[in-house]
């Protein structure tokens, strides 16, 4: 019989960078003097959130907020959505303008559905779980995966998840804190890593990188004049005005 290999040693954490510490606290006091705070105008449900949640994918949020009270005036209880099918709900988004249509329509119906076929459209029960049961429920619904589970969690159920999208993860790369080859998915899972798990630290991170991406650190003509990282940000003199 062969001889067992010995088990690989655990993956050594990853390093953090010399700067991580002074861009997050650069970032939070420029965009969040007053710390971070629960967001304003979330939907009442976690059901509604996640809906909501899901048609801010790929789409502005001047749209989905038009295509969101589009369906809540159609639909006053979600089983109405569920009774009108994919059809039906795809007709309302498209009404309502944006884009993606008919992938966000079956998308929201076959979670519609999973849902029904526990019993109830909800998804109250998650503010009972742990964090891993809460994630593992949520990204084994249709539609939902990891970015979208990390951002209701941290944001509807205030757990410390760490959402990574676009403007954070251009940041990350700007920075040269990760290679430019790797993954958004790879990049998030960096930050996970490497952030306090508090809720605190990580909505701050989370909510002023955004802002910061949005507002300076562009992903076309970013505005590194302005910017208060343009002397950590190896990018700065390249990617600035002349």
């Amino acid at each position: 019989m062969p001889a067992r290999r010995p088990p690989a040693p655990p993956a050594a954490p990853p390093t953090v960078p010399a700067t991580f510490a002074r861009v997050g606290e650069r970032l939070e006091a420029r965009y969040l003097p007053g710390g971070p705070a629960p967001l304003a105008g979330r939907p009442e449900t976690l059901l509604a959130s996640l809906i909501r949640t899901i048609l801010g994918q790929q789409n502005t949020r001047a749209a989905a907020d038009r295509q969101y009270a589009a369906l809540r005036e159609t639909y006053p209880r979600w089983e109405a959505a569920l009774l009108d099918g994919p059809d039906g709900i795809e007709g309302t988004l498209k009404a309502a303008g944006g884009g993606l249509h008919r992938s966000k329509a079956r998308h929201l119906h076959a979670l519609l559905e999973a849902l029904d076929d526990t019993g109830t459209l909800s998804l109250e029960g998650l503010r009972d779980l742990p964090d891993p049961a809460a994630r593992a429920r949520l990204e084994a619904l249709p539609g939902v995966g990891r970015h979208t589970a990390s951002l209701l969690l941290l944001f509807d159920l205030r757990r410390a998840a760490m959402p990574v999208e676009g403007n954070l993860d251009r940041l990350a790369r700007r920075l040269e804190w990760v290679p430019g080859g790797w993954t958004p998915a790879r990049v998030e899972r960096w930050f996970d890593a490497l952030t306090p798990r508090t809720w605190e630290a990580r909505a701050a991170l989370h909510v002023a990188g955004v802002r910061h991406g949005r507002e300076v650190c562009t992903a076309r003509h970013p505005r590194c004049d302005t910017c208060v990282l343009s002397d950590l940000c190896p990018s700065a003199a390249l990617l600035g005005p002349a």
